[in-house]
């Protein structure tokens, strides 16, 4: 017995032994790969910035682009309403791109092979933190992302002032160290690694990011406007920053356009009766009046005459609608936006583009913060804007003798140019919800009455101006989210962020 035992224990003890011998080429598998190339995290981080259907239900109701009568789970910006799952969204959507980018520029700052990465890397985090901050306020930006570098899994929230002044900073050092000179990253999905189109892109941002401080700081917005404009910002929509998509990674909002909710979201009343009122050709483009569900199941009947279009008014939900003025009878008499163009699950994301950047300066001129012809750069957004239009298939393009008709009877009116421009701007943002949410908040333009559907979420009379903090922030990063309340104001609806000055 004895002797079974020690015969055993050799046995064991020697293939323990044995285990030791090319235990890590044993343990390697042999397909999988050890490191990531950081520029896939890039390429991810583009990809997933695609806007998700929850900028319909709020920014998109909020500034009168789309409407959509139902409750419940769409509640959002079409009734002034609270609803967390949905107001959380761009958080959850976010800040795992923030996770990957962070980690690009750990481990790309010292490699003096992968600068231009590098510094892609630094101006795409500073358009996902305009996003955050310009939708939530004062939001964790400085320990973000850091939770496996530095264990900080509680991060401190930075005031949006702060934030914006890191941002201007970053975007700025970042544009200028670009280098066409050095290695080119072809795994970006944007512009292919085109260094020339990421200092426009990055010219472009910090534009943008500069002009949002055109009351909170302008002394700070000017000095950075005329540093972007003297850099280069982009000069053609074969600069606009897109993400396209395919049948394989499809567009976010086509899937929700096409799929259950196809029924339920609207083009809104008052941006439908702009453009008709101003015979613009974008309505043509953009709007579609579908058959009869009910009737016609596949809705392939399809008017597209602008004179027939119905936008859908703000302020009632599906059993009050029928008592709006003009009720054309049934929800399926209301406007959409057209499935097979803008709404398709092919269609392109548009972050950054040439029409808004145009406009932006067309405003920086007019205010005196840069030499340049206002109304020049005012017609050549709007024309950038219709012709940006085709990216969505041949039945959205618009003539160029459209184009040039509009021109000839719009002319650029200095005395009320700044509301001119933002309302042009408004209209170049449609489904970059959040770009034109945040536009309206700074400007005040195109002037948009409060929605007047009875709520008790936000006092009657104003608007929604911020959406609220996610729950999981509220238990779980306690100290640090009571900390912002207390520069910022309640975790509410009606509270305005640092940059949004009446």
């Amino acid at each position: 017995m004895q002797r079974y035992i020690y015969i055993l224990g050799l046995a064991i003890l020697l293939s323990a032994t044995g285990c030791d011998k090319n235990f890590e080429k044993i343990n390697t598998n042999p397909v999988l790969p050890a490191t990531l190339d950081p520029a896939y995290l890039l390429a991810q981080a583009e990809l997933n910035a695609s806007w998700g259907s929850s900028t319909l239900t709020y920014q998109g109701a909020i500034v009168r682009h789309t409407m959509h009568p139902f409750l419940g789970v769409l509640a959002g910006g079409n009734v002034n309403q609270k609803n967390p799952a949905v107001e959380r969204a761009l958080w959850d959507q976010y800040y795992p791109l923030v996770r990957n980018l962070v980690d690009i520029i750990d481990k790309t700052a010292d490699d003096s092979a992968r600068q231009n990465l590098y510094h892609m890397a630094r101006i795409w985090k500073a358009y996902i933190f305009q996003v955050l901050t310009d939708t939530y306020g004062d939001i964790p930006y400085s320990q973000a992302g850091q939770g496996f570098l530095e264990s900080q899994y509680f991060p401190v929230y930075d005031p949006q002032q702060e934030i914006y002044k890191n941002l201007l900073k970053e975007v700025d050092e970042a544009t200028g160290s670009l280098d066409a000179a050095k290695a080119v990253e072809k795994n970006d999905l944007f512009y292919n690694g085109d260094i020339g189109k990421w200092k426009r892109l990055g010219n472009a941002l910090l534009l943008r990011i500069a002009m949002r401080l055109s009351k909170a700081d302008a002394a700070t917005a000017r000095t950075y406007v005329q540093k972007a404009f003297q850099g280069g910002v982009m000069s053609s929509n074969a600069d606009n920053c897109m993400m396209q998509h395919s049948a394989t990674y499809t567009n976010a909002f086509g899937n929700q356009l096409n799929g259950s909710e196809k029924a339920n979201y609207y083009l809104n009343a008052m941006f439908v009766d702009y453009l008709k009122s101003d015979n613009d050709p974008r309505l043509r483009a953009i709007a579609v009046l579908y058959g009869d569900a009910t009737q016609d199941p596949a809705q392939t009947t399809q008017d597209k005459d602008p004179a027939h279009q119905v936008g859908m008014p703000t302020g009632y939900d599906n059993s009050t609608i029928p008592a709006a003025p003009g009720y054309p009878g049934s929800l399926y008499k209301y406007s959409q936006i057209d499935r097979l163009t803008l709404g398709s699950i092919t269609a392109p994301c548009f972050h950054v583009t040439y029409a808004q950047t145009l406009l932006l300066l067309a405003e920086a001129a007019q205010r005196g913060w840069i030499a340049g012809n206002a109304a020049a750069w005012y017609q050549d957004a709007v024309t950038a804007h219709m012709q940006q239009l085709a990216v969505y298939g041949a039945a959205a393009a618009i003539a160029q003798g459209d184009i040039d008709a509009y021109r000839a009877t719009h002319a650029y009116n200095p005395a009320g140019g700044i509301e001119q421009i933002n309302t042009q701007y408004w209209i170049a943002s449609l489904l970059n919800e959040v770009e034109a949410y945040a536009n309206w908040r700074r400007t005040g333009y195109p002037v948009i009455p409060a929605n007047a559907y009875p709520t008790q979420d936000i006092p009657q009379g104003q608007s929604i101006r911020r959406l609220r903090y996610p729950d999981t922030e509220i238990s779980l990063n306690t100290a640090h989210y009571q900390e912002a309340l207390s520069r910022q104001g309640a975790d509410e609806l009606n509270i305005r962020v640092w940059w949004d000055v009446q």
